[in-house]
């Protein structure tokens, strides 16, 4: 059957034109010589459409409304996750060639380059899924694709204290925080849920409200009546192009946002959000990449150096413009493990926890819950 894949998908390439199913089957009528059977040339035919057309063997897990990555490691090392940590799926590739052509395919409508000269892509497809590939020989083993699955919708504060992502007496104080329009940052590692709890506070943030969300690719997904989106763009094949998150933070701000939202905070627009929440701009929010709610003041500075912010202008724009982090962790289930206040001492400033919970037994109170509650 690979090679028939491989004579009719030739056939059509020299043809031209969209590989509609009438014009794979013809081209397979053609050239498949002895095959017999309807069930048989059905079976070759899904086989084409898969191979040439849309995700091709990952359209089924992308579709699994369960998973939030697939990850294909060579033509027969393809992994899923599902909410419950890394497992093997079933699908295969016939070679390392079937991958490069998928990764090719998916990259091409975006506008980027993916080839022997560039050799790698970030890419966001048409249905929001964000793509990231790497071909050999940079990728030694063969060529790799990282898919993010975006969520379809919102989950409700409700929802996520179903599914043990934060307890009760966690949601009251996140309610408090949304409605005292205290600015804070969810942070977290890689897949810890950030987004998916943002999305949730944003729907319970006053309907008057006007939300400016600022993303990278747009994920966030508030049930709320006024929402504006601003996506940032990559440079296209000649380099040209380019809208940065910093562009958009400081458009967002002349488009009179009453919450001004940057989906992941992850360089130097750090400096323009800053100065926004300190210049009046209440509520304001987004997520950060952290290994913990005490590296967040450490990894703002690293990320404000790249905007030419020194370490002591970063601590003083930082102790009058946040004043919560929630961190998430990921164990055997996503979960808000700290809400933070953010503390001036001397000239820096810190994450002192102030609520956390390990997820099995009764939250804790810390020593800086009195100044949460006072915030609230």
């Amino acid at each position: 059957m690979t090679d028939l894949v491989d004579r009719v998908r030739a056939r059509l390439a020299v043809e031209g034109g969209a590989p509609t199913p009438a014009r794979v089957a013809a081209a397979l009528r053609d050239e498949g010589g002895g095959l017999r059977g309807d069930v048989e040339v059905l079976d070759v035919l899904r086989a084409l459409q898969l191979e040439i057309s849309g995700a091709g063997p990952l359209a089924p897990l992308l579709a699994d409304p369960l998973v939030t990555d697939v990850l294909v490691n060579g033509p027969a090392d393809v992994w899923v996750d599902r909410g419950d940590g890394l497992e093997r799926a079933s699908v295969r590739f016939a070679d390392d060639a079937a991958v490069r052509r998928l990764a090719v395919r998916l990259v091409a409508p975006t506008g980027r380059r993916l080839d022997d000269a560039q050799p790698w892509v970030d890419a966001r497809l048409a249905d929001g899924v964000r793509l990231h590939a790497i071909l050999p020989p940079v990728s030694s083993g063969g060529t790799s694709l990282s898919l993010r699955v975006p969520r379809r919708r919102a989950f409700s504060l409700e929802e996520l204290i179903d599914a043990g992502t934060v307890p009760p007496t966690g949601a009251v104080l996140l309610e408090r925080l949304v409605a005292s329009q205290r600015a804070f940052l969810v942070s977290g590692g890689t897949g810890t849920g950030k987004t998916t709890l943002l999305s949730a506070l944003l729907s319970l943030a006053d309907p008057t409200h006007r939300l400016l969300l600022v993303e990278d690719a747009g994920e966030l997904l508030p049930d709320h009546p006024h929402v504006v989106r601003l996506e940032a763009r990559p440079p296209n094949a000649e380099g040209a192009g380019q809208v940065t998150l910093r562009d958009l933070v400081r458009n967002a701000l002349r488009m009179r946002p009453d919450r001004l939202v940057v989906g992941e905070v992850r360089g130097a627009e750090v400096v323009d959000l800053l100065a926004a929440l300190n210049t009046g701009h209440e509520g304001g929010c987004g997520t950060l990449h952290a290994n913990s709610a005490g590296d967040v003041p450490a990894r703002l500075e690293a990320l404000a150096a790249s905007a030419g912010l020194g370490r002591e202008a970063l601590h003083s724009q930082l102790a009058s413009a946040l004043k919560v982090v929630v961190h998430l962790v990921r164990g055997s289930r996503r979960r808000v493990a700290e809400i933070c206040v953010l503390r001036r001492t001397g000239e820096l400033v810190a994450a002192v926890p102030a609520w956390t919970w390990d997820g099995a037994s009764d939250p804790l109170q810390a020593k800086g819950f009195e100044e949460l509650d006072g915030l609230l």
